[in-house]
This record gives structure tokens, C-alpha cells and sequence, in this order.
């Protein structure tokens, strides 16, 4: 290959991302509202269920007991959701109060308490070929856990009176992304063969589905008016900011998954995992530590930095899977 074929191929978009761009193109100029925005919602929830279950189908047992004895990985996402991401929120607090001023900066912090992403965090692990048992058991604990970290952390850092959070949120995660990847597991012996004749069709929902979420998170917050009350040089400084913040945590995790010595598949996973925040876990946090009036201001960082954050990862997602044989698991 020469080596201005070499460039053009990672330099030109293949057609995933131009139809992750298109999603975000569509929701900016045509946003779902109304029951519209409900049945998208249904979908994406419906894609994603349906891509666990493909998921427990496709993973062996072997590789899913490796997946949850494989502690250290755990340890690391773990530390790095809920330890680094707070010390970088406290220790560059100039610099974020610079870029997005102080009422944003509290939305900041607020943003650095959550956990990972469940859903992207296993389907950017999946499109990459990394550790998908491993990715499960992390972000999955990461959102359990975040029921009991993440309070204690909003109190702390962001000063809050105190509060209880529901069981809704676990609910949620058991109905839409456990059950079906148990029942899956439990399919498992019947479907295997299958999958492993239809691998592209794994492929294909997990682009689907990110496409669904990115199109129903951007109609989401559009049709919330996060962005609104703000000027664009507030606006751009929190874009910057949350694009520091979220390179800065996939340099580190990057870092420390290949001094460690971790396998590629592990550090793919410890990258995906550990460098991303749940919205699914911010938005009903906010909703009931903080006033009405000033629930936009904590979201809105959280909504600018969840974008960047599908986009970001999915671009990279796109560039670790190249060169892996499609037969690798």
C-alpha cells in the first residue's frame, strides 16, 4: 500500500461515521419531539436490549468468568472514574473556570462524580475488538457502584444538602441491558453457531445503535434548552473544556493500560470504559439534588460532554479495529 493510499484510509471517513454525523446533522436541524422523541426513545432502548442479548449469546461462559476475575482491569476503571476524573476536575479548576466560568464549573464537578457509560462503553469496546466480557462486568459495576459513590462524591466536592437516590435507575439498568444479555447467556447454546455464521450481524447493531443514541441524546438536549441562557463564548469554553477533560482521561487510561502491560483487548476496554460518563445516571441524579432552576446549569456540561464523548470514541473505535482479522474475537 502507498503511502498516499495509506493516508486517505485513515484519513477519510468510512461510512459509519459519516452516518454518526449525519444523526447529528439530523437532530440539529430536525430534532424528535413529542411522541415522535418517544417512540425514537423506545427504539434505541429496544436496539440496545437487543444487542445484550446478542452479546450474552455470543460470549462464552470461559471468557465471561475471565472477564469478572480479571480484578485489576476493574480496579483501574474503577479508580479512574471515581478517583481520577475528581482530581483533575479539583486540581485544574483555574483552567476550568477559565474556559467556562464558575456556574458551569459546578457542572464540572458535578460531571466527574458520575460513573461510566454501560451502553457505549461495551458497544465502542465490542466495534473495536476488545474485552467485551471484561467491559461488561466493569461498566456494570461502575453504575452500581455510582449508587452509592456517586452521593457521597456530590456532597463532597459540590456541597449539596443531603438526599437518597431511588432504585429507579437499577431498574433500568437490569431491564434493558442485564436481563437481555442473561437471557442471552442462557440462549447461548442454541445461537452460537448461528452468530458465529452471521458475525456482521453483531456489527451491524452495534453502529446502529450508537447512531439511535446519538441521534435521541442530541434531540434530548435540544428540546430540553440546555443550551439556552448561556452565550457561545460560554458555550465554546465548556466544548473545549469538556474536550480537554475527556483527552486528558483517555491519554491516562491509555497510558496506564499499556504500563501495566495489559493485553490489547484489556486496554481496550480500560480506555472505553474508564475515560466516559453515564448521562443515564446524571440526568435523575440532578433532578434530585438540585433546585429546579438550576438543574440545566450541572446537565449541561454533562449533555456537551456525553457528545463529544460518542463522537470522539466512536471515531476512535474506528481506528483500533482496523488491522484486527475479522475472525478475532
Amino acid at each position: 500500500m502507498t503511502r498516499r493510499a495509506a493516508f486517505l484510509r485513515y484519513a477519510l471517513p468510512d461510512p459509519f461515521t459519516v452516518l454518526l454525523l449525519g444523526a447529528v446533522g439530523l437532530a440539529l436541524a430536525l430534532p424528535a419531539t413529542g411522541a415522535l422523541f418517544g417512540l425514537m426513545s423506545f427504539l434505541a432502548d429496544l436496539v440496545v436490549a437487543f444487542l445484550f442479548f446478542l452479546h450474552g449469546a455470543k460470549l462464552s461462559r470461559e471468557n465471561l468468568k475471565a472477564g469478572l476475575a480479571n480484578w485489576p482491569l476493574h480496579l483501574i476503571i474503577l479508580a479512574s472514574t471515581f478517583l481520577l476524573f475528581p482530581l483533575l476536575a479539583l486540581g485544574l479548576k483555574p483552567l476550568w473556570e477559565t474556559l467556562a466560568g464558575h456556574e458551569l464549573y459546578l457542572g464540572i464537578l458535578f460531571l466527574a462524580t458520575l460513573p461510566s457509560t454501560v451502553q457505549s462503553s461495551i458497544v465502542f469496546t465490542s466495534l473495536s475488538r476488545g474485552n467485551v466480557a471484561a467491559a461488561v462486568c466493569a461498566a456494570s459495576g461502575s453504575s452500581l457502584l455510582g449508587v452509592f459513590l456517586t452521593p457521597l462524591l456530590v456532597s463532597a466536592l459540590v456541597r449539596v444538602p443531603s438526599f437518597s437516590w431511588g432504585l429507579e435507575p437499577l431498574g433500568d439498568l437490569f431491564a434493558q441491558l442485564l436481563a437481555p444479555f442473561v437471557v442471552g447467556q442462557i440462549a447461548r447454546p442454541k445461537l452460537a453457531p448461528l452468530l458465529q455464521k452471521r458475525r456482521a450481524l453483531l456489527g451491524f447493531t452495534d453502529r446502529l445503535a450508537v447512531i439511535f443514541i446519538v441521534y435521541v441524546s442530541f434531540s434530548s438536549s435540544l428540546s430540553a434548552g440546555v443550551f439556552r441562557g448561556f452565550s457561545l463564548q460560554s458555550l465554546g469554553g465548556l466544548a473545549a473544556a469538556a474536550s480537554l477533560l475527556l483527552a486528558l482521561a483517555l491519554t491516562l487510561t491509555f497510558l496506564v493500560g499499556k504500563a501495566f502491560r495489559f493485553s490489547r483487548e484489556d486496554r481496550v476496554a480500560i480506555l472505553f470504559c474508564g475515560s466516559k460518563k453515564s448521562l443515564m445516571a446524571g440526568v435523575p441524579i440532578a433532578n434530585i439534588i438540585f433546585p429546579p432552576a438550576a438543574v440545566g446549569a450541572f446537565l449541561l456540561p454533562l449533555m456537551v460532554f456525553h457528545q463529544i464523548q460518542l463522537i470522539v470514541c466512536a471515531w476512535l473505535a474506528r481506528l483500533w479495529a482496523r488491522g484486527v482479522p475479522d475472525d478475532k474475537d
